[in-house]
């Protein structure tokens, strides 16, 4: 495995820097869960004409709700080093803020394995936030899809872990 300036190692990097998936066999199955958010930012309009179930493509916030728990069962598919995971939660939250003219995107994912569901988590927020993007693209071109991070993790040898809040 590589180690970066400051000791730590990268896992996804064997002795001479090649990518490599990570050996979990060595793992106790644990129950792990990771959650995410992102930010869908709009003119307020475009909004309004969300929450109002107006769009021309449909129902946006159930769409992008199905398509991130879909993301998230793929992403093995997506990210070429990730684990396929037999998941046994996937939430996808879609909450619209008329002050921020935003939708904020909070998805948990959960398994009872040998490696975490991070990827899991922020590959759900990242496709309901694109499909929230598609869905009204037609109305506003301006969209910006911002913040996207891991905000806890739980479970596994690294422990309990949380983010800092933000505003």
């Amino acid at each position: 495995m590589a180690m970066t300036a400051d000791g730590k190692t990268l896992t996804h990097l064997d002795e001479t820097g090649a990518a490599s998936m990570v050996d979990v066999s060595d793992k106790d199955a644990t129950t792990r869960e990771a959650t995410a958010e992102g930010w869908v930012r709009m003119q307020p309009e475009t909004l309004d004409l969300i929450v109002r179930g107006e769009a021309k493509k449909g129902d946006v916030l159930g769409t992008a709700r199905i398509a991130g728990i879909m993301a998230a069962k793929r992403t093995h598919d997506l990210i070429p080093l990730c684990h396929p995971l037999a998941l046994s939660r996937v939430t996808v939250d879609l909450e619209p803020l008329a002050g921020k003219a935003a939708v904020r995107v909070t998805a948990t994912a959960k398994v009872t394995g040998r490696t975490g569901v991070e990827m899991e988590a922020l590959t759900a927020v990242s496709v309901a936030c694109l499909t929230v993007y598609d869905m009204v693209k037609a109305v506003d071109r301006g969209i910006e899809i911002t913040g996207i991070r891991l905000t806890a993790k739980s479970g596994g040898r690294s422990g309990d872990w949380r983010s800092e809040p933000r505003p």
